[in-house]
C-alpha cells in the first residue's frame, strides 16, 4: 500500500484513539454510549420498517443476521484479532447487546 497522506491520516487517528481509549474509564464510557446507541437503533429499526410497510420477515432475517455477524465476531479464537482490535469487536458487542435488548422491550410493548 502507499504511503498517502490519507493513511498516514488515519493512522495517526487510529493510534490516538487507541491511546485515548487505553484509560479505563474513557473506555467504560465509550462501551456505555455504545450500548444505548444500541437501545436507541432496536428501538428506531421497528419504527422505521412499520413506517416504510417493510416486510416483517425480511428485516427481522437482516436483524438476525448482523447480530449473529457479531457474535461470530466477539466470541471467535481471540488469537485472531479482527481488523477493529479487541476494543473495537467489545464496542460491536456493546452495541449488539443494546439492540437485542431494546427488541425485548419492544416485544413486551406490543405483547406479542
Amino acid at each position: 500500500m502507499q504511503n498517502t497522506r490519507l493513511s498516514n491520516l488515519l493512522g495517526y487517528i487510529s493510534i490516538n484513539l487507541r491511546n485515548w481509549l487505553a484509560n479505563p474509564w474513557r473506555r467504560t464510557s465509550v462501551m456505555i454510549i455504545c450500548l444505548l446507541g444500541g437501545y436507541f437503533l432496536g428501538a428506531a429499526v421497528p419504527l422505521i420498517s412499520g413506517q416504510a410497510a417493510a416486510p416483517d420477515i425480511a428485516i427481522a432475517a437482516i436483524m438476525l443476521a448482523i447480530t449473529e455477524l457479531v457474535s461470530f465476531l466477539t466470541y471467535r479464537k481471540r488469537e485472531n484479532y479482527t481488523r477493529l482490535g479487541s476494543w473495537g469487536t467489545d464496542l460491536l458487542n456493546a452495541l449488539k447487546i443494546g439492540f437485542i435488548y431494546s427488541m425485548f422491550v419492544e416485544s413486551f410493548k406490543l405483547g406479542s
